[in-house]
């Protein structure tokens, strides 16, 4: 369940929020203060902080600059309708959105929503070891394992292109761009080479190579990680 902060010092704003997050299944803590804020924020993980802008005493700002100097959390700001300069200092400092007073509620939710599975996909595919389909893939120390715990050898541009594939997974990966990452070192190499490499990799990943599964083509684009990563 995700945990969501909200830092709010209007009491009706911050409760009737809350109690509608928790209807949605979000597991919700909330603050009056940036004070309060800090103590919770020491003592347990959060997914996400709801910070409003103007804060008696230290700022939504303040607050939206600390967190990310030290946190990749989400954080979205709720600022009043006319005030330009708080968002766009807001996006600045590092916040991730932000949403205006007075909010309608489903939106708010939906950029929730949206934030949540952003900021999880950036986790997951930072993460050292990357697992799918059985696989097990050590990104730093460049070894794919197989379902059955097998080494699966990589040639250094094999590794680069699937690692750059599992990067941007669920996204097309162009022609040019596996092309800038297997050629860096050398120039004028064959256009073919990606080509090649994928037909490599898929049959050391796919059941059937033929008919892949986790390196599929984007025509005309360039190729697409589409197993489901763990």
């Amino acid at each position: 369940m995700d945990r969501i902060l909200i830092i709010e010092d209007e009491a009706v704003t911050r409760a009737t929020l809350a109690s509608y997050l928790e209807a949605q299944g979000y597991d919700v803590v909330e603050a009056e203060s940036a004070e309060v804020a800090e103590a919770s924020l020491e003592g347990s993980d959060f997914d996400l902080l709801i910070v409003d802008v103007k804060l008696e005493g230290k700022s939504g700002l303040q607050i939206t600059r600390e967190q990310r100097a030290k946190s990749s959390i989400g954080i979205i700001l709720l600022t009043a309708l006319d005030d330009d300069v708080d968002r766009i200092v807001g996006l600045e400092m590092g916040a991730d959105d932000y949403v205006c007073k007075p909010f309608n509620r489903r939106e708010l939710l939906a950029r929730i929503r949206n934030l949540l599975h952003r900021t999880a996909e950036a986790r997951r595919l930072s993460r050292r070891v990357v697992r799918f389909e059985g696989f097990e893939f050590e990104r730093e120390t460049r070894r794919l394992t197989n379902p059955e715990g097998e080494d699966v050898p990589l040639t250094r541009a094999e590794y680069e292109v699937l690692n750059l594939l599992i990067s941007k997974a669920g996204g097309v990966v162009t022609r040019e761009a596996l092309m800038t990452i297997v050629t860096h070192r050398k120039f004028g190499t064959n256009p073919r080479t990606v080509d090649v490499l994928i037909r490599r990799l898929r049959g050391k990943l796919e059941p059937d190579p033929a008919t892949p599964k986790l390196i599929t083509t984007a025509h005309g684009e360039g190729y697409v990680f589409t197993g489901r990563l763990n």
